[in-house]
């Protein structure tokens, strides 16, 4: 990818269509660059204009001289294709396409958008969109949109980097966050991504030193293993990166195929693999610009607990609710804390958390920092939130000086967190001010803060460290391989199955029944019968040799009446095992985001509860465990109402084999376990599938 600089912080500009007319698009990219007093040098373009506003037009991009840095194209689509062209041959270093018209109009705007991309490759041209607002680099003044971009002082300000592909996202994004009095270095927005896309952006933003987060909108990742090693590399350097994707109903994975011209993808898989890059994924823009303001402005949330100080037993009743919907971890305050915080506060307010301090701040408003102490010194809370009711101006009087004057005595070195209980309360703005400017985020709610705070809670619990193990490097054959091929060669990779062998003829069957012992079960085999319990192909309970003669007769006429083109490979003989809990466990290689496994509970209530977790393929053995038990069904795992715990470990054994498999074999496509059958001693995976090629 070619310097991105000449884009975001161009030295000379050139405006396609430059207008005199207030509220067109080449006016407005030319006003936001005055406002801005941009100092490079600004070409206009515009064949029927000699001069706009005193600054002299150019008739033609011909007429540009070389090596312009970056021009913004504020023409209609048809024109966009021969501007390109023009400006590849001047050696513009970049070009901003806001038409839309193109991958997401059809078949023909799909091949002018490929046309774009050509050209921009063979000459090393930045391209931004097409179908997009452009881009405004606050840092550099530099505003090359459409949309009216504020001057924004970012003097000791945190700032955060916006990419999205939706540009008005992008815009609402921005206005959200200069909202809660944050900074914002660079936003882009990426429209259809002809030759440039978020992951471009994303990069430059990391190695950014005045961007510590990055928010971004995105419909769907083009280049998704590109974002998930960028992804790891911000964790590393201490960044955040905050994701809203929409996509997990169907109307919506629609919407993106026809709003930008992706592709829908599988949202519950790209949720695996972004959460395992470490990546923060949100479900609503006030989400997004709720913990991109944690993120920048308080301090890191570490791993554990969080504090609450209120002032309503009933808030505390509705905490503990949200608190347990979310996963919030609220610990009981217990030992020297519980001592310090009882001589701290009056005799009649009971130790706990929430804490319910009652009105004794109106009269005692130290009490806020004598509250705060014993709670930032103890290593079992990581944050501290104060739900707070503001009812009027004298109330946030008496409160708001106290709580400021408690957080700048203490110097806490974990999150605080602001939270009204009453939004709509006349809080004077210079409280919140004042909040902000030391560390303190303000929240309009509660809930707001509790769910935000949870977000970043979650990320430090992760457990990110990888499984060990050599990869598993299996040989399979393209294609449906039956349940005796895929069972052969997940078995040498110790995938546990049940005592058995497969037979072309009832000799052999009758042989491998003695060497296993009745009873058994047989099952058809063939590349071509994959539902085999619908053609008949699965006979049970098998008890003897002259059962077994039977069985094997009827199960091939089954399957000829099934259908009379499949020619079986033979027959598979198996051990009948004992009745136990069901499981699905299968893999999956996705071609854009790579390989994923599913582990989830079977059996009759499968598709009713679809009770299934997707899991990264490098898991540890503790992480897989641990996410077996956060299934809706996981406490069945443990034992309950009596029935006997079961081998977890056997399952996460067999999970991580699978994921060896999947990291050594790139070629398997899919691998289906269908069901695994756990028991409170083992584990047995009674079907198999693999799909390879």
């Amino acid at each position: 990818m070619p310097d991105l600089s000449r884009l975001l912080i161009p030295r000379s500009v050139a405006i396609v269509g430059a207008s005199p007319t207030p509220g067109a698009l080449g006016n407005s990219v030319l006003r936001n660059l005055e406002r801005h007093d941009y100092a490079g040098e600004i070409h206009l373009i515009n064949p029927k204009r000699d001069e706009i506003d005193g600054r002299k037009c150019l008739k033609s991009i011909e007429e540009l001289p070389q090596g312009v840095d970056a021009a913004v194209l504020a023409i209609p689509g048809p024109a966009v294709l021969p501007a390109v062209q023009a400006l590849a041959a001047r050696g513009v270093g970049a070009a901003i396409i806001f038409a839309a018209g193109f991958a997401e109009g059809g078949e023909e705007g799909l091949a002018a958008q490929a046309e774009v991309a050509r050209i921009a490759a063979e000459h090393g041209m930045i391209v931004e969109g097409p179908n997009c607002l452009g881009m405004v680099n606050h840092a550099a003044g530099v505003p090359l949109t459409f949309v009216e971009a504020p001057v924004l002082n970012l003097a000791g300000k945190p700032a955060v980097g916006i990419v999205s592909q939706s540009g008005a996202m992008a815009v609402v994004l921005g206005t959200t966050l200069m909202g809660k009095g944050l900074g914002i270095s660079v936003s882009v927005s990426t429209g259809n991504e002809a030759a440039s896309g978020v992951e471009d952006y994303v990069e430059h933003l990391i190695a950014d030193p005045a961007t510590p987060a990055i928010g971004m909108i995105v419909e769907q990742f083009r280049k998704p293993a590109r974002f998930l090693a960028l992804a790891e590399r911000a964790r590393a350097a201490g960044k955040y990166i905050v994701l809203l994707h929409p996509g997990t109903s169907s109307a919506a994975r629609e919407s993106a195929a026809t709003h930008t011209g992706a592709m829908a993808g599988d949202w519950q898989l790209m949720k695996a693999k972004v959460e395992r890059a470490g990546v923060v994924l949100v479900d609503s823009l006030e989400a997004l610009g709720d913990v991109l303001e944690l993120t920048v402005r308080a301090t890191t949330v570490r791993k554990g607990g969080t504090a609450v100080l209120t002032e309503s037993g009933a808030f505390k009743a509705l905490t503990l609710d949200l608190a347990e919907q979310i996963g919030l971890a609220l610990p009981a305050m217990a030992g020297a804390t519980a001592d310090a915080m009882r001589k701290a506060i009056p005799d009649f307010i009971p130790v706990s958390n929430p804490m319910d301090l009652t009105a004794q701040p109106l009269v005692d408003p130290d009490l806020y920092r004598r509250a705060m102490t014993p709670l930032l010194a103890d290593d079992n809370f990581a944050a501290l939130v104060f739900g707070i009711i503001q009812t009027d101006v004298a109330t946030s009087e008496r409160k708001f000086p106290a709580i400021i004057e408690a957080v700048t005595a203490l110097k806490p070195e974990k999150p605080v967190i602001f939270a009204g209980l009453d939004e709509g309360a006349p809080v004077p703005p210079e409280y919140v001010e004042a909040l902000r400017a030391i560390g303190v985020p303000y929240f309009p709610s509660p809930d707001r803060a509790f769910r935000a705070l949870g977000h970043l809670q979650r990320l430090a619990e992760r457990d990110f460290s990888r499984a060990g193990g050599a990869p598993l490097a299996l040989d399979p054959p393209s294609g449906v391989l039956p349940e005796y091929r895929a069972k052969a060669l997940l078995g040498a990779a110790g995938i546990p199955f049940p005592a058995g062998g497969f037979a072309a003829s009832l000799d052999e069957a009758k042989a491998i029944a003695a060497r296993i012992g009745y009873p058994v079960a047989i099952k058809a085999q063939a590349a071509a019968l994959s539902h085999k319990s619908e053609a008949g192909g699965v006979l049970l309970n098998i008890g003897d040799d002259a059962a077994l003669g039977t069985a094997w007769d009827k199960l091939y006429g089954n399957v000829a009446a099934y259908d009379a083109s499949i020619a079986l490979d033979g027959v598979l003989v198996e051990a009948m095992g004992k009745r136990g809990v069901e499981l699905i466990v299968g893999a999956r290689s996705d071609p854009d985001w790579g390989p994923v496994i599913l582990a989830g509970f079977g059996g009759v209530t499968a598709e009713l509860l679809h009770d299934v977790r997707l899991l990264p393929i490098d898991l540890t053995h503790d992480a897989i465990a641990a996410e077996l038990r956060r299934l809706k069904q996981g406490a069945l795992l443990d034992g309950y109402r009596g029935s006997p715990a079961l081998d977890v470990d056997a399952v996460a054994k067999l999970i991580a084999g699978l994921g060896r498999v999947l990291a050594g074999t790139p070629s398997i496509r899919e691998i289906d376990l269908n069901p695994v059958v756990v028991y409170p001693k083992g584990v047995v995976a009674l079907d198999a599938l693999i799909l390879a090629g």
